[in-house]
């Protein structure tokens, strides 16, 4: 885990693990497996997507999202990526925020990447190139899925 920005930290399943259930810790959970497999308690391969909570589930201190390491940014709904940050942003003034995948290198610092982009000035009038090689001498495990690449790099006008 390490800490990208004041009270923002970027990490992997093993992290979440380590701050789960301590209240000075808000966390997003940027992976389907478990975390909102578990969450909404469903068995074979996803929820319906008429349930209230296919995209994103809340719970108490907790903010999980239906997200795969898609190979292509068309699988990746702008709406879980546009919430992630809203919800970083809801709450980084009064806890400590985890934004976690399974293994830390491509969903969980993305969405740190636009998050930043979007409520700091540590990437402004950079392109998404720049702001990337930027980031990873902050958090040297970046290293995204190219469907995430491939998100932030359409959407970056969205958050820069």
């Amino acid at each position: 885990m390490i800490e990208v920005y004041k009270n923002l930290y970027v990490g992997a399943e093993n992290d979440e693990y380590q701050v789960r259930g301590q209240i000075s810790w808000f966390i997003v959970h940027a992976c389907k497996e478990p975390y909102h497999r578990q969450a909404l308690g469903y068995t074979g391969r996803a929820v319906a997507n008429t349930h209230p909570e296919y995209l994103i589930a809340h719970r108490l201190g907790r903010f999980i999202l239906n997200l795969v390491d898609a190979p292509s940014a068309d699988y990746i709904p702008v709406t879980i990526i546009d919430a992630a940050v809203e919800a970083i942003q809801a709450n980084i003034g009064e806890k400590k925020v985890l934004v976690h995948c399974n293994q830390g290198a491509s969903r969980s610092p993305t969405i740190a990447l636009l998050y930043l982009a979007k409520h700091t000035d540590l990437f402004r009038d950079l392109s998404f190139e720049a702001a990337a090689t930027k980031f990873t001498t902050i958090y040297p495990l970046y290293n995204p899925a190219r469907g995430m690449a491939d998100f932030a790099r359409l959407n970056w006008g969205r958050y820069a």
